[in-house]
């Protein structure tokens, strides 16, 4: 009997659409012998959608009228089973089971834990990072934090809230000079490039910050590193074990990757963007990247102590930061849910995409079965001595 995988994509997110590629791709990629693609299609309203047309690309050019062909659905457990239940029309009537769930949702609202927390609840098994390593994953303050902590390098930074600066603006406008123009401005919890902006004088500061708190009330800003070489790693497994990707270099004429260079027209130095199905799925990367071997190794530990350190699972791909002169490795970021499920990366290892989908499919079946085995609840009778509020207090220790 084949195990159903319920896909499930999209989000009210400024990443909404990438998420549809990476999803659709995925759904392609995987094993239709072993698995059944359930898609599940979250709109920009929180609607949750299933439909066979889901599966093809080429159905989002209209998203009005592909909503006309779905089901309206809502994700529950019912008889031990987890289900999806029509949610239009009076009755609600079961019209899916899905065995596991496949969060592919980048940005706010879905990749941050909320999605994570989400499934917890219902208990069922699901692939990638849970609510807590999905949280830290998606907040570049709190990730930076962390880090630091464990030791594994980053790059200088200050960060605030909008209503910090709004109080205390000189104030944090001297911290930022203070790292040394130019620095890289980005809203604190987004991904794929939006709302970041490079920023080379003082004068141009305040309007970097506009942007960027245009999409995020939290703000982060950091040091651009000199001789910079930007190196990408990705990770699979969970924190007992880990499997590295090959590093790829980044290839890019802008000061930083953008959404454009990474989705829309490939931006790199060499060769158009790899497109499967009709849908972008890369920019241009040099894979393996030509460094050398102490850095290397060094990307290669950084990795899987940060994917560890930061409490994930699944599939991270990690951005890195090197100063060629120095040779000096940062961690700049983990994308926890990245796009095209950083595929690429592991394919010259040998590693196809449908085998990465597989294993991180097992893996999320096997960690399941091994978080049942904890203890979770237990008997007691604290209810039964338990009189209401009035007089209560003092009479109950838990």
């Amino acid at each position: 009997m084949k195990i159903k995988v319920g896909v499930i994509f999209g989000g009210e997110s400024v990443e909404h659409e990438v998420s549809i590629i990476t999803a659709v791709q995925a759904m392609e990629y995987m094993n239709k012998e072993k698995y059944e693609v359930v898609p599940i299609y979250i709109d920009k309203e929180r609607v949750w959608y299933t439909g066979e047309d889901l599966k093809k690309m080429e159905t989002y050019k209209d998203m009005e009228n592909l909503k006309n062909t779905l089901l309206k659905v809502c994700l529950a457990k019912k008889d031990n089973e987890f289900v999806l239940m029509k949610t239009n029309g009076l009755f609600r009537k079961v019209v899916e089971t899905i065995d596991v769930a496949f969060p592919i949702v980048h940005g706010k609202g879905v990749e941050d834990g909320s999605l994570a927390g989400y499934l917890d609840t219902l208990g069922i098994p699901y692939v990638g990072s849970d609510m807590l390593g999905a949280s830290i994953g998606q907040d570049k303050v709190v990730q930076k934090q962390v880090m630091q902590m464990e030791g594994i390098p980053v790059a200088n930074y200050v960060w605030f809230y909008e209503s910090d600066y709004i109080m205390k603006k000189e104030e944090i406008l001297a911290k930022i000079n203070k790292l040394g123009y130019p620095v890289i401005v980005k809203p604190a919890r987004l991904g794929s490039s939006i709302g970041i902006s490079f920023v080379k004088k003082a004068r141009d500061i305040e309007l970097a910050l506009e942007e960027a708190f245009s999409y995020d009330e939290k703000v982060i800003v950091e040091e651009t590193i000199e001789n910079l070489l930007e190196v990408d790693c990705a990770v699979y497994g969970n924190h007992e074990v880990m499997e590295t990707s090959f590093i790829g270099e980044m290839l890019t004429t802008n000061d930083f990757l953008t959404f454009e260079d990474k989705y829309l027209n490939g931006g790199g130095k060499k060769g158009p963007a790899k497109k499967i199905s009709g849908t972008v799925s890369n920019s241009g990367f040099r894979i393996p990247a030509k460094l050398d071997k102490k850095v290397e190794n060094e990307i290669y530990e950084f990795s899987k102590k940060a994917f560890r350190a930061l409490n994930l699972k699944g599939i991270t791909r990690f951005d890195f930061l090197v100063n060629k002169e120095t040779k000096q490795v940062y961690v700049n970021e983990p994308n926890t849910i990245p796009g095209c499920l950083a595929f690429f990366f592991f394919t010259p290892k040998g590693i196809s995409y449908e085998k990465l989908l597989d294993n991180v499919i097992s893996l999320a079946i096997k960690d399941y079965k091994e978080s049942k085995k904890k203890v979770s609840s237990f008997e007691s009778n604290v209810l039964s001595t338990y009189n209401g509020s009035k007089g209560a207090k003092g009479k109950m220790s838990l």
